[in-house]
């Protein structure tokens, strides 16, 4: 009697590109399932990614919003703008406070005024910073002595400014609505693969930007386990089995796949291509297209040739 070996998507790949972006390769899912899972992944990566950002603040000297403040280039609108921008990372769930003290200095005519940044701020130690140099504004009067004061606080999404004065530690200050989240940038590729003789399957390549704070591979487990949360909670007692990979057939059972590559009996050179390019396991390799064999660095047509031999052999 013969069973079928099950079809389970894997991360396959993680590349990469950049030191807050990255690229996660997942495959072999079944046709439909690549939007399906890579929508998905996106709504959530962009709106609940805990993070941390500032939600009040204070001027002294400045009591609204549509102040202008002598000694300083920027309005308080504009500053409001440029606080949104300062990235945080919070390792408490308790909103903290932090301050900011700078005066302003003669500097050349090339300097130009006095510029004022996130680094100025005095944090304190469960608060890490991730953008040190996005401007806060500039002082203009070297007389001047700016001083400030902050809420931090974490959460997920979008706070509108309603609903941050709303939940003002201190009243004398200045409500800003704010943008959580940590992930950047999401986009998603999907694309035609295949499992042994199968070619009606897909894999989903998902690329991440973070703003520092948090690394994309840490986002993107976030973003998996908070989907698997949801849907067990709506799943209940319910258990459904995987589905068998079609095409794919072992006599006993599907363990063969995760035959180590050193094992299958090819040629050195090949193997070791293999080896380089991140292919460690059967499975892996019977995940792959002729077109990705053939991209792969230092693998030549003759070992396309026995790979494509020996994936005959082990799957037929």
């Amino acid at each position: 009697m013969t069973t079928k070996a099950i079809h389970e998507a894997n991360l396959a790949e993680v590349n990469d590109l950049g030191e807050n972006s990255a690229e996660f390769v997942i495959k072999p899912l079944y046709y439909g399932y690549g939007n399906t899972l890579g929508n998905s992944l996106r709504r959530v990566l962009l709106s609940s990614i805990k993070g941390a950002a500032i939600t009040a603040f204070a001027i002294e000297g400045t009591t609204h919003e549509f102040s202008a403040i002598p000694g300083i280039r920027e309005d308080v609108v504009d500053i409001m703008l440029n606080l949104k921008n300062i990235r945080f990372k919070l390792h408490t769930d308790a909103p903290v406070e932090a301050t900011l003290e700078i005066k302003g200095s003669k500097q050349s005519e090339k300097d130009g005024d006095k510029r004022v940044v996130a680094s100025d701020l005095k944090l304190p130690a469960d608060v890490e910073l991730g953008n040190p140099n996005q401007v806060i504004c500039h002082i203009d009067d070297p007389n001047f002595t700016l001083k400030m004061r902050f809420v931090i606080e974490s959460g997920r999404g979008y706070l509108t400014i309603d609903e941050s004065a709303a939940g003002r530690i201190h009243t004398d200050m200045i409500a800003l609505d704010a943008v959580f989240t940590p992930v950047l940038r999401v986009r998603y590729k999907v694309e035609n693969t295949r499992v042994g003789q199968d070619t009606n399957l897909q894999q989903l390549t998902l690329t991440i930007d973070t703003d520092g704070t948090i690394t994309p591979r840490e986002a993107f487990e976030e973003a998996a386990a908070i989907l698997v949360n949801q849907y067990q909670a709506l799943a209940g007692s319910t258990k459904v089995e995987s589905a068998p990979t079609p095409g794919l057939e072992d006599e006993e059972d599907n363990s063969g796949l995760l035959l180590p590559i050193e094992e299958l009996g090819l040629s050195a050179r090949t193997a070791n291509a293999l080896v380089n390019n991140g292919i460690k396991n059967l499975s892996q390799l019977v995940g792959l297209s002729e077109t990705q064999l053939k991209d792969l660095k230092g693998f030549g047509s003759k070992a396309l040739e026995e790979v494509k031999d020996k994936i005959t052999e082990f799957t037929k």
